[in-house]
């Protein structure tokens, strides 16, 4: 079971990036996708979500109307579209993955994660 997060850098304020999680060993589509985020000092926290058919996402209040998550279960891919980024957005951002039930905004119901890629916006 793999899950690879790719597509961090380093963008201006009000830039955009698509982080990009390709997972690979498991049945891609029967799992709910989220990211994460973990900036310095910080403790973990929810990004947003996408149910296993990509009928239904969520979002942290934080990123509402900014980033978009989705997926392509053809490709076994999910993506996270970044837009009008902002400093406080830098962080090392992480995809998981769950079949499990309950609030997908908890990183307890995760058990698959990804290596992490860095987001950087500068001011």
């Amino acid at each position: 079971v793999q899950l690879q997060a790719f597509g961090g850098g380093l963008v201006q304020a009000g830039g955009s990036l698509r982080l990009s999680c390709a997972a690979s060993g498991f049945a891609f589509d029967d799992y709910c996708i989220a990211w994460f985020r973990q900036a310095p000092g910080k403790e973990r926290e929810f990004v947003a979500a996408i149910t296993w058919s990509g009928g239904s996402t969520y979002y942290a209040d934080s990123v509402k109307g900014r980033f978009t998550i989705s997926r392509d279960n053809v490709k076994n891919t999910a993506y996270l579209q970044m837009n009008s980024l902002r400093p406080e957005d830098t962080a090392v951002y992480y995809c998981a993955a769950t079949t499990r039930q309950g609030p997908l905004g908890s990183s307890g119901l995760y058990g698959y994660w990804g290596q992490g890629t860095q987001v950087t916006v500068s001011s």
